[in-house]
């Protein structure tokens, strides 16, 4: 089986790319007419047996997409287990019923080959050869695994979870629940950010801006708190709140950035609109106020044997 694969990937290899070198010398040939021997190219009784195997192929794949999903809602930990499983085997589903098929439906023999390179290679290396990328991108992806199905990943102004790896194209879906399909070759020239890579925990990062003159260690503490006893955050990971200034349409804030781990991929955005419901209504109880723009007035005070000026903080 190995060798009759290996043969088959040769003839497909050198079909598409190498035959085109020996092109004109096999139209040149009057006995290879193409007429004559194209018919020849196809196994008609073949080709009825690869419709029934592509057919039985679909319905084994969404067979198994339903139990995929239907086990990794029962038991949420082996989800990404249960999802690199499907689409390690749906690309090796794929892979098989593409040799089965071109194995079936097709004579390769010597003479048909060189026929199909005379008239058909340069125009199908041309249609296939982002084809042929893609599927080469797919196989890099599957092994090299800069990300695995249900990683939260953002990658080309997108943001969503991978829900299938397949031999052409990556489907992603977003957090808008739109599905999103990009050709595996273009993973292999740009950068993707992957949020969890093959885990079900994913660290969220939520930015609260207060004033300079408020209390920054209390609002620390709060921010502290509210993330560590929400329902979602992932305790066995620390939670951390670091400060900053920066600067807010021309003025200066403190920042604190909360940094905490959710349960799951799933729980982001209501992890994220918990914390910071909670945020507001403790910051609002503690008198801890937003940003404001902060007016400094000259005061002139006298000292021993010296001028000197005061700045005096107001809120405005």
């Amino acid at each position: 089986m190995k060798n009759t694969m290996m043969k088959v990937l040769t003839l497909l290899w050198f079909g598409f790319w190498a035959l085109p070198v020996l092109a004109e010398e096999a139209l040149s040939d009057k006995q290879l007419d193409p007429f004559i021997l194209l018919p020849q190219l196809f196994r008609w009784s073949g080709l009825v047996a690869s419709v029934g195997i592509i057919f039985i192929t679909m319905l084994l794949l969404r067979f198994v997409d339903n139990v995929v999903k239907k086990m990794g809602d029962t038991y949420a930990e082996k989800r990404l287990t249960l999802l690199k499983f499907n689409a390690f085997f749906k690309f090796t589903v794929y892979f098989i019923t593409i040799i089965t098929v071109v194995l079936l439906s097709f004579e390769l023999s010597e003479q048909i080959l060189t026929i199909l390179g005379g008239t058909l290679a340069v125009a199908m290396g041309f249609a296939f050869k982002d084809l042929a990328a893609s599927v080469i991108a797919g196989l890099m992806i599957m092994f090299d695994r800069p990300f695995q199905v249900g990683d939260r990943v953002s990658f080309g102004g997108e943001y969503g979870d991978i829900t299938n790896i397949g031999l052409r194209s990556v489907k992603m879906q977003t957090l808008t629940d739109n599905t999103v399909t990009i050709p595996n070759n273009k993973f292999l020239n740009e950068i993707t950010s992957c949020g969890n890579y093959g885990v079900l925990d994913m660290q969220v990062a939520i930015d609260f801006y207060i004033g300079l003159d408020q209390d920054v260690l209390r609002a620390r503490e709060l921010v502290r708190e509210a993330a560590a006893t929400n329902r979602f955050v992932y305790l066995p990971k620390p939670v951390n709140v670091s400060v900053s200034q920066t600067i807010i349409d021309n003025y200066v804030a403190i920042r604190l950035r909360l940094k905490a781990y959710v349960l799951d991929t799933k729980y982001e955005k209501e992890f994220e609109s918990d914390v910071t419901l909670q945020i507001l209504e403790v910051f609002i109880e503690n008198g801890i106020q937003p940003p404001a723009i902060l007016h400094r007035t000259m005061v002139d005070s006298q000292h021993s044997n010296s001028d000197s000026t005061i700045l005096v903080d107001k809120n405005g």
